[in-house]
C-alpha cells in the first residue's frame, strides 16, 4: 500500500514524555473502595493479591509527576474486572469499583488537562473476561445463547474453568479466563467501536491497543481509526507490537507502536552488556529508517513495562555499575526520536523480576528506598528535552559506534540548535577525537552542557573529548 503523502500523526505526542501507570500498584488514595481482602501496601505481588491502588491515588500525585517532567499518562486497564491487571474485562463502559467511579475518572481527566497533561487508556479488544455479559450468557445457555457467534466456540459444552476437559473455545494463550472475541461478527465490531468512541468522547486523548496483532483483520483497525479520529483527529493510537510494526503503520491504522525494538537494543547494550557499541549503532541506524518520519517521531520509546523485568533488575543481574548503565539508557531514551515513556517507579530504581513481580507497589511512604540520583538524572533530562525542540522533532544521526572503547555517539539538530550525545558504556576513561557527520551544519565549538567545558572542531572532528567512565555527555554546538 502507498503511504498517504498528507499523513499526519498527533503533534502533541512528538513533544510528550509519557508515564505508564499500573493503577492497582501506583497509589492508594481512597481506602473506602479497597477490596475486602486488600493486602498491606508493598506486599510482594502474586497473580491474585490486591493492594488497593486507585484513580484517586493517581490524582493525588499529579503535581509530582508534572515536576518530574511528565506530560502524558498511559494507564493499564481501568475497566471492571476481577484481577489486579484488569485485562479480563467484564464491563468496558464501567470503571472498576476498586479504582473509583466514573466521577473519579472525570476528575482525573479534568485535573490532567488543567495541567496541560494528556491521558491514554488500554484497549483490550482481542479478548474479554469470563464475566463479560455475552460470554456469561454462553456459559449459562450453551448453544441456545444469542451470543454464540461473539466468540470462537468449537463445540459444546464449553469448559470455562480448569479441568480434564478442553476449553472448546479460543482463548488468549490458553488462558480460559480470557475468551477471544470473534471480531468477524458485526455485533462484536460495533460493540468494541462503541467503546472506543465512548471514552474518546468522554475526553481521553488516545488508546494503547493490547495485542492488536492477534486481531488478524486489518480492516477492524481501519474502522477503529476512523471512529477515533472522527471524534478527535489528534487522538493518539499506539499498538502493542513487539517486532516490526510496519503492517499497521501505513497511515490507515495506528500512529505508532510501543517501541520494544528500541528497548531490546538498549537492554542488550546498556543493561545486560550483551552487545557492543558497533552493533548497537547498526541496530539504531536500522530502527531510525524503519518507519515513516511521522511514525518515528511518535513512537512510544520504553525501557520497561508491566510485561518485562524491571530495567534496574536487569542491569543489576548483569553486574556492577548498574545505576550508571541505567542512567545511560535513560539519557539515550531522552535524546532519541519519539516519545519517551517511563514505567512507574523506574525513575527511582524500583526493582522487580518477571510478571507479576515487575508490578510492585510504588513505595511512597519509604522515600529512603528511592534512588534519588536516578530520579534527579531522569528529571534533569526530561526538562532538558522539553526545553529544546531539536531533541523532539530535529534530525538524528549516529556519529560513532566503536566496540573497542564501547563508546556510542549521536547528534540531534534543527535549523537553530545542535546537540551531540556521547555514551561511554565502559569502566575506562577515554580521551578521543569524535568524528562529525557531513550532514551536520558546520560548527567550530561545542560546550558540555553539564560543566561548561568547551571543545574545538578541527578537520571534521571534536578534538580531545574527555569521557569519564560510564559517562553520558551532551554537547551543545555554539
Amino acid at each position: 500500500m502507498t503511504i498517504p503523502t498528507d499523513w499526519h500523526t498527533p503533534d502533541w505526542v512528538k513533544h510528550a514524555v509519557f508515564y505508564q501507570i499500573f493503577p492497582e500498584r501506583f497509589a492508594n488514595g481512597d481506602k473506602t473502595n479497597d477490596p475486602a481482602n486488600v493486602q498491606p501496601w508493598g506486599t510482594r505481588p502474586t497473580l491474585h493479591n490486591l493492594m488497593g491502588g486507585d484513580l484517586q491515588g493517581i490524582i493525588d500525585h499529579l503535581d509530582e509527576l508534572k515536576d518530574l517532567g511528565i506530560t502524558a499518562l498511559y494507564l493499564n486497564p481501568v475497566f471492571q474486572a476481577t484481577t489486579s491487571h484488569k485485562y479480563n474485562t467484564f464491563d468496558y463502559f464501567k470503571i472498576d469499583p476498586h479504582f473509583g467511579t466514573i466521577e473519579t475518572f472525570r476528575t482525573l481527566v479534568d485535573e490532567l488537562h488543567r495541567r496541560d497533561m494528556k491521558i491514554i487508556l488500554d484497549a483490550v479488544f482481542n479478548h474479554c473476561g469470563r464475566g463479560f455479559f455475552a460470554f456469561h450468557d454462553v456459559i449459562e445457555n450453551g448453544p441456545h445463547s444469542p451470543y454464540v457467534n461473539w466468540f470462537h466456540i468449537t463445540k459444546f459444552p464449553i469448559h470455562p474453568y480448569e479441568g480434564r476437559y478442553p476449553a472448546n473455545y479460543k482463548t488468549w494463550w490458553d488462558f480460559r479466563e480470557l475468551p477471544k472475541f470473534n471480531t468477524d461478527t458485526p455485533a462484536v465490531r460495533q460493540y468494541l467501536l462503541d467503546v472506543a468512541r465512548y471514552w474518546i468522547e468522554l475526553g481521553i486523548d488516545g488508546w494503547r491497543l493490547d495485542v492488536p496483532n492477534e486481531i488478524a483483520d486489518h480492516n477492524f483497525w481501519r474502522e477503529f481509526r476512523a471512529i477515533v479520529k472522527g471524534v478527535n483527529p489528534e487522538a493518539y493510537i499506539v499498538g502493542e507490537i513487539w517486532s516490526d510494526g510496519s503492517p499497521w503503520l501505513q497511515g490507515d491504522q495506528f500512529d505508532a507502536v510501543m517501541n520494544y525494538l528500541f528497548r531490546d537494543l538498549c537492554t542488550d547494550f546498556f543493561a545486560t552488556y550483551k552487545t557492543k557499541a558497533h552493533d548497537f549503532g547498526v541496530g539504531i541506524d536500522k530502527l531510525i529508517t524503519l518507519y515513516h518520519s511521522e511514525v518515528t517521531y511518535t513512537q512510544l520509546n520504553l525501557l520497561g513495562s508491566h510485561d518485562t523485568v524491571r530495567y534496574m533488575t536487569a542491569a543489576n543481574e548483569a553486574g556492577q555499575w548498574a545505576v550508571e548503565r541505567v542512567k545511560l539508557a535513560v539519557l539515550m531514551k531522552m535524546v532519541f526520536p519519539g516519545a519517551p515513556m517511563i514505567y512507574y517507579g523506574d525513575e527511582i530504581g524500583l526493582e522487580g523480576g518477571a510478571d507479576p513481580d515487575c508490578r510492585r507497589c510504588f513505595p511512597w511512604e519509604h522515600p529512603q528506598t528511592w534512588n534519588s540520583e536516578l530520579r534527579d538524572w531522569t528529571r534533569q533530562w526530561t526538562h532538558f528535552r522539553h526545553a529544546h525542540p531539536a531533541l523532539r522533532t530535529g534530525h538524528f544521526t549516529t556519529l560513532l559506534g566503536d566496540s573497542e572503547t564501547n563508546v556510542y555517539a549521536c547528534a540531534r539538530w534543527n535549523e537553530s540548535e545542535q546537540f551531540v550525545a556521547i555514551f561511554n558504556n565502559s569502566h575506562t576513561p577515554w580521551v578521543l577525537d569524535l568524528p562529525l557527520s557531513e550532514g551536520l551544519p558546520g560548527r567550530d565549538l561545542y560546550t558540555d552542557i553539564s560543566n561548561g567545558e568547551s571543545y574545538s572542531v578541527a578537520e571534521g572532528k571534536i578534538r580531545e573529548l574527555s569521557l569519564p567512565p560510564w559517562a553520558g555527555v551532551v554537547l551543545k554546538a555554539e
